[in-house]
């Protein structure tokens, strides 16, 4: 009997050894970790922020929270848009946390910062937030992919479909930073071949609270339009002051050349109604934007916007390479991402381009009247998808050196 009891312990222990090894294993695999560079707390923060680190959590959760047998790891850091800071935190989250990609990263002044310290490191960077059209030109690398939006794309939309409504004369105010530059160039261009003309501009600073000085110059000009080329609170700030200023009940046009669904609710539709604007998403588009939207209210408490959107698109995106590759290797897990069309809520067939350019359909809203409205985030109305092949720069515009031309 003490010889079938001691043959069974030993083989019980064995076994438990043996089970003991395996999750010791497993434990021992480092977690796969992604590591957002965001907005939490400024101007930015209601269009990335911790909407963004949200929807980093949600795309590892709906992914299963592991891949390769690592669990998946969603960090965030607040960059306060200081662009020394963004290389900074991205410098440290590679060097020493371990971090394999980079996601997010709001605001272009930030973007590009981040993604010359990913660039050194051979580290895959995915940009939802930030807008300036370097990042997939001048700025550009083998491991930088552009997701959901670039000052040409909201120029082209926005700027051709106002010329084309006879909106053909215009003046800008603008953001004193990369972003802001290049979102006025890139509309500049447009309305010039379009047939526009272009009045003036003003320049004010990141986050400001007093656009009087700004706004009398755009009324004095007599412009049909006042493009404004900036974002987030600025935008904001704008439209309300040009509002008290009774600049749109005087006849002429504003345009914010970037805004969010947010920056709408933060207006209100009684100021913003009659607005064009270039999107690259909207929560109520078909049944899997809404479906997505809808769940991700329910833990953020407001819709998606583009940034946010694109970064669960992103994320996704990812994660379904490193599986297909088997690596989180860069080269490896980038060639699959280029290689695979883009398929979910966020885009239809949408691809990465040789200049990490993701291009998708884009689209041209205008917002409702309040009558229109049926409710609280019900801001839009469709009035063209641009294909993305029509709304992004062409490969044969491209200053970025890896295009082979």
């Amino acid at each position: 009997m003490r010889r079938v009891l001691s043959g069974f312990l030993a083989g019980f222990l064995g076994v438990a050894c043996a089970a003991t090894a395996t999750a010791a294993f497993a434990q021992g695999k480092p977690p796969l970790k992604l590591g957002g560079v965001l907005d939490m707390s400024g101007l930015y923060a209601d269009i990335t922020g911790p909407g963004a680190e949200m929807a980093a959590k949600m795309a590892a959760e709906d992914f299963g929270g592991e891949v390769l047998g690592r669990k998946i790891e969603i960090l965030a850091a607040d960059h306060l848009n200081k662009a020394d800071l963004a290389a900074n935190i991205t410098r440290d989250m590679i060097d020493n946390q371990g971090v394999e990609m980079i996601y997010d990263v709001a605001a272009s002044a930030t973007a590009l910062a981040a993604g010359e310290i990913a660039k050194a490191r051979n580290k895959i960077i995915m940009f939802s937030g930030p807008g300036s059209i370097r990042l997939s030109n001048e700025a550009c690398g083998p491991y930088t992919v552009h997701y959901v939006f670039d000052t040409y794309s909201q120029a082209n939309v926005t700027g051709l479909a106002a010329v084309k409504r006879g909106l053909d004369s215009w003046f800008f105010i603008t953001a004193d930073y990369a972003f802001g530059h290049d979102l006025e160039k890139d509309t500049v261009n447009v309305v010039q071949k379009s047939g526009g003309k272009v009045l003036g501009d003003v320049r004010h600073p990141l986050n400001s609270s007093d656009f009087s000085s700004y706004l009398l110059q755009a009324q004095a000009s007599k412009a049909k339009v006042i493009g404004l080329a900036n974002a987030g609170g600025d935008t904001i700030n704008t439209i309300k002051q040009a509002a008290e200023f009774g600049i749109m009940k005087g006849g002429q046009k504003i345009s914010p050349l970037l805004a969010f669904i947010t920056d709408i609710d933060g207006v209100g539709l009684d100021t913003a109604q009659g607005l064009l604007l270039a999107e690259a998403f909207y929560w109520d588009l078909n049944d899997d934007t809404r479906a997505f939207s809808k769940r991700f209210m329910e833990r953020v408490g407001r819709v998606p916007g583009a940034a946010q959107a694109g970064v669960y698109s992103s994320v996704t995106h990812y994660l379904k390479a490193v599986k297909a590759a088997g690596t989180t290797d860069a080269a490896a897990v980038m060639k699959i991402m280029k290689e695979t069309p883009i398929n979910d809520m966020f885009a239809k067939n949408g691809r990465i381009r040789e200049d990490g350019r993701m291009v998708h359909d884009m689209y041209l809203f205008e917002v409702k009247k309040p009558q229109e409205s049926k409710g609280r985030w019900d801001d839009y109305k469709l009035l063209a998808t641009i294909p993305g092949d029509e709304a992004f720069q062409p490969l044969s515009e491209s200053r970025c050196p890896l295009v082979k031309k």
